[in-house]
């Protein structure tokens, strides 16, 4: 177990380093609303959703309905239901930390259990548990600094709400640079252009979504043969 923990320890060391910072900028544009350590604890703890939580504070701010909220949600945090597909398998025997793991699946916390590739000695499902609960200490601990600071310090909360973008386009070229096959993150941002152009900035996410998947689904079989090639030119 010790082994286990100290691997997902160094493998979320780079997620802890952007979510103290995210999570310092969550609470201190929560505390500058009026909201305090509580609203801020039981945000980062009960919803966990970075992007969500950033809009959450204008929709908390601004008074907006349960079917606003509700639409809102559904609309910044779709993408999670892709990723939760892709993770079936990977979570098919995780037994009672199931339900946890769905829920704590946050865009950085797939980047490092996506590959499913652990070391010997490291036991997949413990390590997929960890990761994801250490990812969630971070941003916990960074949401309920970053109000109490707020509530000492005077902040210019402006810019703050771009932080969640900057990580995104950070995790993406991670990905990039990781990958052989750039074939998926070239075809979502193609599609989320011309889907952006088509519904506009206020609408694109959903058809975004959904044309990524269809468009992957038709290129699966060609991408899987194509790496099974190289696998195969490599082994020789």
């Amino acid at each position: 177990m010790m082994k286990t923990l100290r691997y997902a320890f160094a493998r979320t060391l780079p997620i802890m380093a952007g979510y103290l910072v995210l999570g310092l900028g969550f609470g201190v544009l929560l505390q500058s609303k009026g909201y305090g350590v509580g609203w801020s604890l039981a945000m980062s703890t009960l919803i966990y959703a970075g992007s969500m939580q950033y809009v959450t504070i204008d929709l908390l701010a601004g008074g907006a309905s349960l079917i606003s909220v509700a639409l809102m949600t559904l609309m910044v945090n779709a993408r999670h239901l892709f990723y939760g597909i892709s993770m079936l398998q990977c979570y098919k025997n995780t037994g009672a930390a199931k339900p946890y793991l769905i829920f704590a699946l946050t865009d950085e916390t797939y980047s490092v259990v996506c590959s499913g590739d652990v070391p010997e000695g490291v036991d997949q499902n413990r390590y997929y548990l960890f990761a994801s609960l250490f990812d969630q200490i971070y941003w916990v601990a960074g949401s309920v600094t970053g109000t109490l600071l707020g509530s000492i310090i005077p902040f210019d909360t402006t810019g703050i709400d771009f932080s969640m973008t900057a990580l995104f386009l950070v995790v993406m070229v991670e990905q990039w640079r990781a990958g052989k096959d750039h074939t998926p993150a070239l075809v979502g941002l193609g599609v989320s252009l011309i889907c952006l152009v088509i519904f506009g900035s206020s609408n694109f996410l959903i058809p975004s979504m959904l044309g990524i998947t269809a468009a992957l689904t038709l290129l699966r079989g060609p991408m899987e043969k194509r790496a099974q090639k190289e696998e195969a030119a490599h082994v020789d």
